[in-house]
């Protein structure tokens, strides 16, 4: 989504949320963002989990292989000691993230900043991933992205597992996961 200056809050922070399964460009559309309001000269503070690691244990990367250098966060509670001269506040992987989260993105736009976070909205079973829908209740400004179905071509919003892990969270890319749409995605049996 291109924002046309009228459609920017004046005087206000506010939370933009990028949301979608897994290839479909969540990380470069939040890089994309990040470098305009570098660009700017926007003070930006960029932020992952601790446990992504999976193109650089430093920075933000997108599959398409963007970066940008971020601050590595185990619990989500620490951003509040990074982020007081901020005025653009990045956050990726936000599913990764307590719940904790929505409260402190709610802080960060109180207290007038912009707040853009990106992450899956649903887990490899198809299942809501927290916190994402209460991100997504939230927010201001709402991206869906889509990727291209690995099996039949069709727009792809479901992330297919390749393994038979019973655990939620399986770090990987596509090594461990694809792309698929509804008709082609299926919940692979567990061990």
């Amino acid at each position: 989504m291109e924002y046309t200056p009228h459609s920017l809050p004046k005087e206000t922070g506010w939370i933009e949320v990028i949301a979608g399964c897994m290839f479909s460009g969540k990380t470069e559309e939040l890089i994309r963002r990040l470098r305009r309001a570098q660009i700017a000269k926007q003070k930006v503070k960029i932020f992952k989990p601790r446990i992504d690691t999976r193109y650089s244990d430093s920075d933000i990367v997108s599959h398409s292989e963007q970066s940008l250098p971020s601050i590595l966060l185990s619990d989500i509670n620490e951003i509040t000691k990074y982020t007081e001269d901020a005025q653009v506040v990045g956050i990726d992987e936000a599913q990764f993230f307590s719940n904790e989260i929505v409260d402190i993105c709610n802080k960060l736009a109180g207290e007038g900043k912009r707040v853009i976070v990106a992450g899956l909205d649903q887990d490899y079973r198809g299942i809501p991933f927290e916190p994402m829908p209460q991100l997504l209740a939230i927010a201001e400004y709402i991206t869906k992205t889509l990727a291209i179905c690995v099996a039949c071509g069709n727009p792809a919003d479901k992330t297919q597992r390749k393994t038979s892990s019973a655990e939620r969270v399986v770090v990987g890319a596509a090594d461990i996961y694809e792309a698929r749409c509804r008709k082609c995605h299926y919940i692979p049996k567990e061990n």
